[in-house]
């Protein structure tokens, strides 16, 4: 049996040998030469380069919420559009935060205000309530909204789909609002 290991370990080592070996005539055979500069330069945005959501171009502005589209809003449209936002949302109520902050009862309450949640620096410098025309900016495109969110989600550029969703999240509340005033 001794010899077995023995012979194994021959052969580990032969190989070890060998590979070292071909590398270091590979490096003699083929020289590395460094570049002067970078081939492909990789550029770096600094945080002061970076543009306040106040002045975000035109088309980051989503289309207002008017009473007129809260009108035609389906909530049960609504309902559907929102399983995308179940991967991080409960809108039940009492059901808690998952990886997002519990949207039960969001219009007309604080922003950064459910209890246990860690909010970014950036919602929490908002300050305000939740009203239903500040969601659907919100939803239009979080990051434009407010840069350095951790919401990792898209948004939602359609008006329609954005006040279907308000008027769902409207139905999750002990106080819903009257959307079409």
């Amino acid at each position: 049996m001794s010899l077995e290991i023995t012979k194994f370990v021959a052969g580990l080592l032969t190989a070890l040998i060998i590979g070292i070996v071909g590398g270091l005539i590979g490096q003699v055979v083929v020289p590395v030469e460094k570049l002067a500069k970078d081939t492909y330069p990789i550029e770096v945005k600094e945080a002061a380069a970076a543009a306040p959501a106040a002045a975000a171009p035109a088309e980051e502005k989503p289309e207002p919420l008017t009473p007129e589209i809260f009108a035609k809003a389906d909530p049960a449209k609504g309902e559907e559009i929102a399983k995308k936002c179940a991967q991080c949302h409960n809108w039940e109520k009492g059901s808690g935060t998952k990886v997002g902050p519990t949207l039960y009862g969001v219009i007309g309450r604080a922003r950064a205000s459910v209890a246990g949640f860690g909010y970014s620096d950036a919602l929490k410098g908002l300050g305000g309530t939740w009203t239903p025309q500040e969601i659907g900016n919100f939803i239009y495109k979080p990051a434009a909204y407010a840069p350095g969110a951790k919401m990792g989600f898209a948004g939602l550029p359609k008006t329609e789909d954005r006040a279907d969703v308000i008027a769902y999240l409207n139905k999750q509340s002990d106080a819903p609002v009257d959307l079409t005033k």
